[in-house]
């Protein structure tokens, strides 16, 4: 039996409590693009779809009155989110530029490469990792 033949990732959701605020930090500070932004009135939603240029997308939701997240990181479900960088140190210094707190920097047992952790503005933690 052949497994599903699954070619990547096409996208990961997220919810935010406050729409205008994440939009800025999605954009403004990890510097995603902007695909499509749609409101669902039915909802009371916004939905924003968002390119990292490998093609992979974000997809960000708003719902009024969303519930915490349970604990950090340990909360069963999506654990963290981890976007590749060339350059740990470049990325560390644009993040602090922009007042983003960035723990110190941790080296993977496993593979030897670099990585760090920050939050966005829900408390989700984001993680940069380093492959050149």
């Amino acid at each position: 039996m052949s497994g599903l033949a699954l070619s990547g990732v096409d996208h990961v959701a997220l919810i935010c409590s406050d729409y205008a605020r994440s939009k800025r930090f999605y954009t403004e500070v990890l510097g995603l693009r902007v695909l499509a932004e749609t409101w669902r009135a039915e909802r009371q939603s916004w939905k924003l779809d968002l390119a990292l240029p490998d093609g992979t997308q974000l997809e960000l939701f708003s719902f009024p009155e969303p519930p915490p997240r349970p604990s950090r990181p340990e909360a069963c479900g999506l654990r963290h989110l981890a976007f590749a960088v060339a350059d740990l140190d470049a990325a560390l210094r644009a993040l602090e530029a922009l007042r983003v707190t960035v723990e110190p920097v941790r080296i993977d047992e496993l593979t030897g490469r670099r990585f760090t952790f920050f939050a966005d503005p829900d408390g989700l933690p984001l993680e940069l990792y380093e492959r050149p």
